[in-house]
C-alpha cells in the first residue's frame, strides 16, 4: 500500500508547500445497496501510483500534493462531518484546495459547509448518476441520498447536476420548485453535448462533486449502485474542462468508489480522475 498520492512520482509535500490537500475520508455509513466505499479512499491513493504525472495537458503534481492522514469516520456521522469541515479549514489555512475521496457522498457536505464559510456564495457542479435531493432517506437527513438537498435548502447554494437518470418523483419535484438547473444523460444522449454547460448566471466560483456512478458502468463499475447509460470517459472530460474555463475552482471530491477485487481498472479512473480535477484548478502559466 502507498502512502501518498502519486508515490513513486513525487514526495509527499508539507501541508504549506501544497497546491492540493487530498484528504482521505472512508466513511460509510449510510450505504443503501452495494457496499466497500470505505475501501475507496485507499483504493484511489494505491491507483496513483500508477499514474503519469503529465494528465495530457500539465504536470499539476509539481504544484505540490499533500496527503493527509484518513479522517477519523468512527462515531455519529454528525462528527465525522464536523471532522471533514476541520480537515478543509486547515487546507484553507495552508493556502491550498481541498480534494476529498470518500467514501460515500455524505462527505461532501462537511466540505461544503467548511467553504460556506471561507467564501460564502459559489455554486455546485454535481456529476451523479442520482439527484441525492431527498430530504431524508431511511430515517437520516444525513444519508448519501440527501447530500444534496442539505447543499441546496441548508446552505443555500447553488447546484447544477450533470449524468443524472435515477431519481424519485419527490427529487424531480424538488427540483422543479427550486429552478435547478441540471443536464440529464438521457439528454445528452438525445442532444449531444452543449455548446455552453452552465447557465450565464451560475457563480464563477465553483466546487465540483463527483460520484463515480455518474460515468457508465463501462469506465467504473465498482460503485454501489452502477446505472447504465452514464457518462463515458471523454464526455466527462469534455464537461468538466467546460465547466470550470473562465472559473475559479475552490475544491473537489471524488466518492463512492467501492473497490472490487481484482476490477484494477475503475480505481485506476478514480485515481486519474482525482488527479485531472486537480490539474483543474491550477492555473495555467
Amino acid at each position: 500500500m502507498v502512502s501518498h498520492f502519486l508515490d513513486g512520482e513525487i514526495d509527499n509535500a508539507r501541508p504549506e508547500d501544497a497546491a492540493w490537500h487530498i484528504i482521505p475520508v472512508p466513511l460509510e455509513s449510510t450505504v443503501s445497496y452495494g457496499t466497500g466505499t470505505a475501501g475507496g479512499p485507499a483504493a484511489v491513493i494505491d491507483a496513483s501510483a500508477q499514474l503519469e504525472l503529465w494528465d495530457g495537458a500539465s504536470e499539476p503534481g509539481l504544484a505540490g500534493l499533500h496527503t493527509t492522514a484518513p479522517v477519523d469516520c468512527s462515531g455519529p456521522v454528525t462528527k465525522v462531518l464536523d471532522r471533514i469541515e476541520d480537515a478543509v479549514c486547515l487546507a484553507a489555512e495552508c493556502e491550498a484546495l481541498p480534494l476529498v475521496l470518500g467514501g460515500e457522498h455524505t462527505v461532501t457536505l462537511g466540505a461544503l459547509r467548511a467553504l460556506k464559510n471561507l467564501h460564502r456564495r459559489f455554486g455546485v457542479v454535481q456529476f451523479d448518476a442520482h439527484a441525492d435531493l431527498r430530504n431524508t432517506f431511511e430515517g437520516s437527513p444525513y444519508s448519501h441520498a440527501c447530500v444534496m438537498r442539505r447543499a441546496v435548502d441548508d446552505l443555500g447554494l447553488q447546484l447544477f447536476q450533470i449524468g443524472v437518470r435515477a431519481l424519485c418523483k419527490e427529487e424531480a419535484d424538488f427540483r422543479e420548485a427550486n429552478d435547478i438547473p441540471h443536464l440529464d444523460a438521457r439528454e445528452l444522449f438525445l442532444k449531444g453535448m452543449p455548446r455552453h454547460v452552465l447557465p450565464t448566471d451560475f457563480p464563477d466560483t465553483i466546487y465540483i462533486t463527483f460520484d463515480v456512478d455518474g460515468l457508465d458502468p463501462s469506465v467504473i463499475r465498482a460503485t454501489g449502485t452502477p446505472v447504465p447509460g452514464g457518462l463515458g470517459w471523454q464526455e466527462a472530460i469534455f464537461l468538466l474542462q467546460a465547466v470550470t474555463k473562465g472559473r475559479k475552482l475552490i475544491g473537489a471530491d471524488v466518492v463512492e468508489l467501492a473497490p472490487a477485487p481484482g476490477d484494477h481498472a475503475s480505481d485506476f479512473a478514480a485515481a486519474q480522475l482525482a488527479y485531472l480535477l486537480m490539474g483543474l484548478g491550477i492555473p495555467a502559466e
